[in-house]
């Protein structure tokens, strides 16, 4: 199961980090030096990903321009021989044709947004990415994913899952686990979203990482609002498992929810420990104020 293209649904309006949201997409708030957006496409690249689809909202036209070339950026450093951010720069450069931005014209849920990209993603297995969860580990989330599809069969579909508190559950959408293939793929029994307190089926989650099969489009195409009055993946996958298999993998990393104030501040600081040109100096700051 060879999976080429990645969907980034980027037309959310982030209120949950207002006012910092208001005229900047969240998915360029920076997490230290670098745009969350470009952690994910990183992410996606590592895995092997080929086509980067993004489905775009008003006002996230910067996205696509941080994607792009900036001429007049690349001379002034080449003037000044500023050969280091040059080569930032390079690296991060895709290579041309290899994304593609479509319009999401209402915020009508994830599910919809799934749905926008179907003809350029066409008849053919992709991933979805949320670009506000990160996942802070080598491989990188997508990559254990897709090494785990490697060894399913071809109308296989993986979900990436998280275990959370029992008592939070009603916060998620849950899967129920069945069968085992070894330590960290088990065949999904049954996906349900935010459950009342009490009736999850496990306490694993499902997360901002999924590799689906073309007919979710078929559902998508005519799936009712769900929760929140959205067209809700969830409810389009718990469709496509009646005839196709569902998989989860608990993935090794450290997951963090960026759309959040507190998660994108205990981002900021795993992530920046991470980097050894910035952990001397964070270790000092954190312990000044821990000895307040």
């Amino acid at each position: 199961m060879k999976i080429r293209k990645a969907v980034f649904p980027v037309a959310g309006l982030g209120t949950r980090v207002l006012p910092a949201t208001k005229a900047m997409p969240k998915e360029m708030l920076t997490i230290v030096d670098r745009p969350l957006i470009q952690y994910v496409v990183d992410e996606a690249r590592e895995a092997g990903i080929e086509h980067f689809i993004f489905v775009t909202g008003r006002n996230k036209g910067v996205i696509e321009d941080h994607f792009d070339r900036m001429y007049e950026l690349d001379a002034t450093l080449a003037a000044r021989g500023k050969k280091a951010e040059q080569k930032i720069l390079a690296r991060d450069q895709p290579e041309a044709g290899a994304m593609s931005f479509t319009r999401q014209q209402a915020p009508l849920g994830l599910g919809h947004a799934v749905w926008c990209a179907r003809d350029i993603v066409g008849n053919e297995p992709f991933a979805v990415v949320l670009p506000d969860e990160l996942v802070l580990n080598t491989p990188g989330c997508l990559k254990q994913m897709i090494e785990a599809a490697a060894k399913l069969d071809g109308k296989s579909n993986l979900i990436a899952v998280e275990g959370v508190p029992e008592h939070l559950t009603h916060q998620y959408g849950i899967c129920g686990v069945g069968k085992r293939h070894g330590s960290n793929l088990f065949e999904v029994d049954g996906m349900v979203e935010k459950p009342p307190k009490g009736t999850a089926p496990s306490n694993l989650s499902i997360t901002g990482r999924y590799i689906l099969q073309p007919e979710i489009f078929e559902i998508l195409e005519i799936q009712e609002r769900g929760a929140g009055g959205e067209i809700q993946l969830t409810d389009a996958m718990i469709g496509l498992a009646k005839t196709q298999r569902f998989y989860g993998v608990e993935f090794e990393g450290e997951r963090h929810d960026c759309g959040s104030r507190a998660g994108f501040l205990r981002a900021n600081i795993a992530y920046g420990m991470a980097r050894a040109d910035l952990r001397d100096g964070l270790c000092a700051v954190m312990k000044r104020y821990l000895e307040k």
